[in-house]
């Protein structure tokens, strides 16, 4: 097992693996910006280096000085979290070339998978369904129109490199293709810095359904049933809940060995996500392979008791799974709370925290590094806390949850924690009838 882990990331999830890393006797480092000095992960890890001023580029995605940090405080390996470094290939690697374990996937699996039409190659070696759609990257909006017109509008376009909903486009008739694939085009080469384009059939009332999976070292790999991720605000997540309530034990099954036959597939290392896209009729397509831990990954561990930064860790250090396929004998739901305020288009609201009074009771977990005083930079993502309730049913998770959204007392900024009382209470919601298109038509009062 590692003496010491440095944790190269910040806010909520650096404190979730501290928190893991003391239950298991291993010593911590924690990095931090400027901006963060004052944050709970700096304060309750046995040591912390500060890596530079707020931008990422300067702090949490300067792989130099994160490495630097590694070396002055002898850790001997590293958890890049969720966000910034954890799905880079070049981090690993360097992780690797200078003797400091990275506790993730390993380099030519995040480069494999990374990529999301080498990863759809990859999946359909692997025997793993995917959405029909291009063979690779497309080079032409001609080439484009063609591949089109053979598996049928809509169609979707998307950035290989891709995430965050950049270059991403449906196309719904032939006549608006050029127009959208140009803006397409240009969107993913000024976020990524890469215009490269695939498509793919585009997959009418979808439902997001990931599939948790752990692999080890020897080859072996399991799942621990899925998450319901289709509430999303421009593909960006803003509840999930475990089980879906659209799945039944049967797809369950089909996409639970679907997803260990990809993991294992690539021989993968490590925590991850296998991300489906599910059709109204429970078809399923492979859609992408996160190398990570999720951020919605408290959920998971509620339904099945299962610690999975403990077993990420675990699988670093060489020791082998136990290989058991997990059903959730609970029901459990996760509401992102952010620092956001969703009755003016969901804008960011950084500043002081002045009063904070956290819910709690039987079934309540809450993941945060903020507290009463805190100043929330605007230099990162808004996410401030995590809100988790489980339960035996659906109903009394969903009703938990109400009872510790009103309990919840943040004061000095805004959140979004009145848009998930209103979710709460949604039939449409409470009556599991919900795709990834569900927020187009919903309405803030």
């Amino acid at each position: 097992m590692f003496k010491k882990v440095l944790i190269a990331n910040r806010g909520e999830i650096a404190l979730r693996i501290i928190r893991t890393c003391k239950e298991m006797g291993v010593k911590t480092v924690a990095v931090y910006s400027t901006a963060d000095a004052e944050s709970l992960h700096v304060r309750f890890a046995d040591e912390a280096v500060c890596i530079g001023p707020p931008p990422s580029k300067d702090s949490y995605l300067n792989i130099p000085r994160i490495i630097a940090a590694a070396e002055i405080t002898n850790a001997d390996a590293i958890h890049p979290g969720y966000g910034f470094l954890s799905e880079n290939s070049k981090f690993s690697r360097i992780c690797e070339e200078n003797g400091i374990k990275f506790i993730g996937a390993t380099p030519e699996q995040i480069d494999r998978m990374g990529d999301k039409a080498s990863a759809k190659a990859t999946m359909i070696e692997a025997g793993v369904p995917c959405v029909p759609g291009s063979p690779g990257i497309i080079d032409t909006a001609e080439e484009g129109l063609k591949i089109a017109e053979k598996i049928g509008y809509p169609v979707m376009i998307k950035a290989t490199a891709g995430g965050g909903g950049k270059g991403m486009r449906a196309i719904w008739k032939k006549e608006d293709f050029k127009t959208h694939w140009d803006s397409a085009k240009r969107e993913a080469a000024a976020a990524f810095g890469n215009d490269g384009m695939y498509m793919e059939k585009l997959i009418e009332e979808p439902r997001h359904i990931e599939i948790q999976i752990i692999g080890d070292q020897y080859g072996k790999a399991c799942h621990l049933s899925e998450r319901d991720c289709s509430v999303q605000r421009r593909h960006q997540k803003l509840t999930e809940e475990t089980p879906s309530p659209f799945m039944t034990p049967e797809l369950r099954k089909k996409m639970g060995d679907a997803a260990v036959k990809a993991a294992e597939y690539i021989g993968y290392e490590g925590a991850g996500t296998i991300e489906f896209l599910v059709d109204k009729h429970r078809n399923f397509y492979f859609m992408e392979m996160n190398t990570r831990i999720q951020v919605e990954h408290p959920i998971t561990e509620q339904v099945i008791d299962y610690d999975l930064i403990r077993e990420q860790i675990k699988v670093a250090a060489g020791i082998p799974i136990l290989g058991i396929n997990y059903d959730p004998k609970l029901h459990s739901i996760e509401c992102r709370i952010n620092a956001e305020d969703p009755y003016h288009d969901f804008r960011p609201s950084p500043g002081k925290i002045t009063t904070f009074h956290a819910p709690g009771g039987h079934g309540v977990r809450l993941d945060t590094h903020c507290y009463a005083g805190y100043v929330i930079p605007p230099n990162y993502d808004s996410m401030i806390a995590k809100l988790i309730t489980t339960a035996r049913t659906r109903e009394e998770a969903i009703d938990k949850m109400k009872r510790a959204l009103e309990e919840f007392v943040v004061e000095g900024i805004k959140t979004t924690i009145p848009f998930h009382l209103q979710l709460m209470n949604n039939k449409d919601y409470i009556a599991g009838n919900y795709t990834t298109k569900f927020m187009e038509d919903f309405v803030l009062k």
